[in-house]
């Protein structure tokens, strides 16, 4: 599935989700030591939908909130893999599920990742990671969540055969696996198998805040803030280019070559306005040149500002595209658009002729700037 049919599913569950709770969410706790598990009743990303009665033959359920966008989620995804390995064989059961309203995300909270809280955004992760437990959903209604109450991503819940509560809250001391000193889930799964009382029953946790769909206001009244920024356009020539292409900069850097009569370069201008968004606070940017006649300059710069395009911007000051086209890249053939990534000192990471698959280059900025703050 690409990126634009993920935005439109998470668009179309917008549409579908009327009267969700919003001031209930202030109102969130966890689960108390000792407490019932909530019951459930939600769909996964295999097809099947699971309610808690699917984990009855367990010794012990281990509850697991997570998130796709959330970079302490990302980092705990193995440890939650091992997890299930390592105790499966003992009676342990393990189930995650997302809590997030997908659309209460703002796109400066997802710089490091390459896909949203969706659904179907959960199966593209669930499938590249291979996760060997069940990954359900709850961003629709998120009844489940404000039940359990985790409060961050991950936020691990930890029960008996009778299905009271024993352990809750953080699964390890540290994001960073070289720095675990102590793991609280682990020692909580071998006392209740040995039959021991739990020393550590209740831990903070630390990540992502959850996205409840009350959110929803912070990600829009975002989008209103930048549509306000400044977008501009200078003149550039092939020695400027060739300086762009060197990437002093220290930061890794997108280059996008587009024109105002290039229908795919239209259209992907506002994926990449959303790129931009989302790893702007980190050590990246992006520059856009337009190759447009510079006679054009005042339609260049319409059609920017009508595409909120507020990164840096070029236009190529000369009618000549061959000294464009040595400047930029020698293996560009001179379609447009085209997209390179760059690292700090000039190496070319990614290249593309064509209107961009905007997973692919997502991927392509996390898999270079990180999934972790570690």
């Amino acid at each position: 599935m690409n990126g634009r049919n993920v935005f439109w599913s998470a668009i179309c569950i917008a549409i579908l989700v009327t009267g969700i709770v919003s001031a209930e969410t202030s109102k969130v706790e966890p689960l108390e030591i000792g407490a019932a598990a909530p019951d459930f009743s939600l769909p996964g990303v295999d097809g099947k939908n699971y309610q808690l009665v699917d984990f009855a033959d367990a010794k012990i359920l281990v509850v697991v909130f997570m998130a796709n966008h959330c970079p302490t989620a990302q980092a705990y995804e193995s440890r939650i893999m091992q997890l299930v390995t390592d105790y499966k064989s003992k009676g342990v059961a393990v189930v995650a599920i997302s809590p997030n309203d997908p659309l209460a995300i703002r796109l400066d909270e997802m710089g490091y990742t390459d896909i949203g809280d969706s659904f179907d955004e959960m199966k593209m992760r669930a499938a590249e990671r291979k996760f060997n437990f069940p990954y359900l959903y709850d961003g629709q209604t998120q009844a489940v969540s404000r039940a359990y109450g985790p409060m961050s991503t991950p936020h691990i819940f930890v029960f008996d055969k009778e299905r009271k509560l024993q352990y809750t809250g953080a699964v390890d001391n540290s994001e960073d696996p070289s720095k675990i000193k102590k793991s609280f889930v682990r020692d909580a799964i071998d006392a209740m198998l040995d039959g021991r009382e739990i020393t550590i029953k209740k831990m903070k946790t630390f990540g992502c805040t959850i996205k409840w769909a009350d959110k929803r206001n912070s990600a829009q009244k975002a989008l209103a803030e930048w549509s306000k920024e400044a977008v501009d356009v200078n003149m550039i020539d092939a020695n400027g280019v060739r300086e762009i292409m060197k990437n002093n900069s220290g930061k890794l850097r997108l280059v996008n070559i587009w024109a105002t009569w290039c229908g795919p370069c239209v259209i992907e201008m506002p994926e990449l306005v959303n790129i931009n968004r989302m790893y702007r606070a980190r050590a990246f940017e992006m520059v856009t040149i337009s190759a447009d006649t510079p006679s054009k300059k005042d339609d260049v710069i319409k059609f920017l500002k009508e595409k909120q395009v507020s990164c840096t911007n070029y236009q190529f000051n000369s009618e000549d595209k061959t000294e464009l086209g040595e400047a930029l890249d020698k293996g560009w053939e001179g379609g447009i658009p085209y997209t390179v990534i760059i690292k700090p000192g000039g190496e070319i990471i990614y290249r593309h002729a064509g209107g961009v698959e905007p997973l692919e280059v997502k991927k392509a900025i996390v898999g270079y700037l990180g999934r972790y703050y570690f």
